[in-house]
């Protein structure tokens, strides 16, 4: 059984929905932060939000927010995100609403097309952020 590296911190807070396995909400190694991917899971009810891709793009980035400030970062230290979706034909949705989150701030991307996400969700983002 593998124990964590020394070098390695395991982030959790609670600002964030708890992870739908058996991982690390986010890892620290130096003075970089390492995010789970974050899902559209409403933190209150432990549901995936409804509404279609727009309502989950939002609360899966506003779930990325929590997690980075409750772990001792912040959207404007986000050198990389990688986006998975269940659909490409929601590219210039997911593209206005992360031009919103994100601001003047261009942080690296992948978007990436995917057969199926967990719970059926159509959009997961994780990030590499600065601590």
């Amino acid at each position: 059984m593998a124990a964590t590296h020394s070098s390695l911190s395991v982030l959790s807070t609670d600002r964030a929905p708890l992870p739908v396995g058996p991982y690390a909400q986010a890892v620290k190694i130096g003075n970089l932060i390492f995010t789970s991917g974050c899902m559209p899971i409403d933190p209150q009810t432990n549901h995936v939000v409804s509404g279609g891709i727009e309502a989950q793009t939002k609360r899966a980035l506003a779930n990325l927010k929590g997690l980075l400030e409750g772990v001792g970062s912040e959207v404007g230290k986000v050198a990389k995100t990688t986006i998975f979706v269940k659909s490409m034909d929601d590219f210039a949705t997911i593209n206005g609403i992360c031009a919103e989150f994100f601001g003047a701030h261009k942080a690296a991307r992948s978007l990436v097309e995917v057969a199926r996400l967990p719970k059926d969700v159509l959009f997961v983002i994780e990030a590499i952020a600065a601590e």
